[in-house]
């Protein structure tokens, strides 16, 4: 008899490096979209007020992901997995995002350019790195602390304009606003981590709220009922590739990766991209003291994810 022949790996290999190729293009579809959100908020608020844009696009959102439950079997589903507990904690999450994170975001892109408020939102990572002390109980160590300061340099050099001597802001209310955003983002982020939900559960409540709240918000600050059509094309692109299909594509990127670690360093290609689309398309003049900033930024984030991969497994974080 002749021996078995043995199994022939070259097939996993190019199994294993065709699922790593989706998902790099996966990561940059959703890379490509999200480097367009800046133009798109801008030319958003020439049709629309900011509580106006938060409802269109939260409920265009919460359309796509109770479709995407809907289709996909699991509506059923979602009905019967939301209890009391589940409910008030998507009730929470919503009113984090969409809620407050876009009202507050979308805000400061209505009082400062694009360029300042897309990079201030990308200190995010350096948010969640600190919230995660009081909440999580992680420890920061030293690294950890000089990467984020060499990002809050890049921070005060965007909000001064290059001015770092005499520290003078020139839109003061708009950066805390962008930066702001951050936090919010953040602390999304932390309490969304204690629930174990599937994904499209989980963002088809929280859209679910944040539609409810932004419709209020909306109903008396602002009015709901008077969007024109260039409005909701604008607050349907947003809801659907700044909140919705979008977020799918990234997660789903970062599902099929080997390396989760360098699929979610390539996002930070996108603010980089964006500054190109703003500069074409809004025509806005990006200063060289932005780029300088952002450059900061993402150098001070980048090292404090490497000092973060360097701790060794199972020990607690120092």
């Amino acid at each position: 008899m002749h021996p078995k022949p043995p199994a022939v790996k070259p097939n996993h290999r190019i199994t294993t490096l065709s699922q790593q190729k989706r998902s790099y293009l996966a990561a940059l579809a959703a890379i490509l979209l999200w480097s367009t959100i800046a133009v798109a908020f801008k030319t958003a608020l020439r049709y629309l007020d900011p509580f106006q844009l938060v409802f269109c696009s939260s409920l265009v959102s919460f359309v796509f992901f109770m479709l995407i439950n809907l289709f996909s079997g699991g509506f059923r589903d979602l009905l019967k997995s939301s209890d009391r507990k589940g409910i008030a904690q998507s009730a929470l999450l919503g009113m984090l995002n969409p809620f407050l994170y876009y009202l507050v975001l979308i805000h400061a892109y209505d009082m400062i350019p694009a360029q300042e408020a897309m990079t201030l939102n990308y200190i995010w990572p350096l948010m969640l790195a600190l919230l995660s002390v009081p909440f999580l109980r992680q420890k920061l160590g030293t690294t950890a602390f000089l990467a984020m300061i060499l990002s809050f340099s890049g921070i005060i050099l965007i909000a001064t304009k290059g001015q770092l001597a005499s520290l003078s802001f020139s839109a003061l209310k708009g950066d805390l606003l962008a930066a702001g955003s951050s936090i919010i983002w953040a602390l999304y982020w932390i309490f969304n981590l204690k629930d174990d939900r599937t994904i499209p559960h989980k963002m088809f409540w929280n859209f679910f709220f944040g539609s409810v709240f932004s419709f209020l918000a909306a109903l008396w600050f602002s009015n709901p009922f008077d969007i024109n059509l260039n409005g909701w094309l604008s607050g349907t692109y947003l809801g659907l590739f700044e909140m919705g299909a979008t977020f799918l594509l990234w997660l789903t990127a970062l599902k099929l990766s080997k390396k989760t670690y360098l699929i979610s360093q390539l996002i930070f290609l996108a603010p980089f991209i964006s500054l190109i689309w703003i500069r074409l398309v809004l025509k806005e003049p990006v200063l060289p003291v932005t780029l300088m900033g952002l450059v900061l930024i993402v150098a001070g984030i980048l090292w404090l994810q490497w000092s973060e991969r360097q701790k060794p497994e199972g020990k607690p974080r120092k």
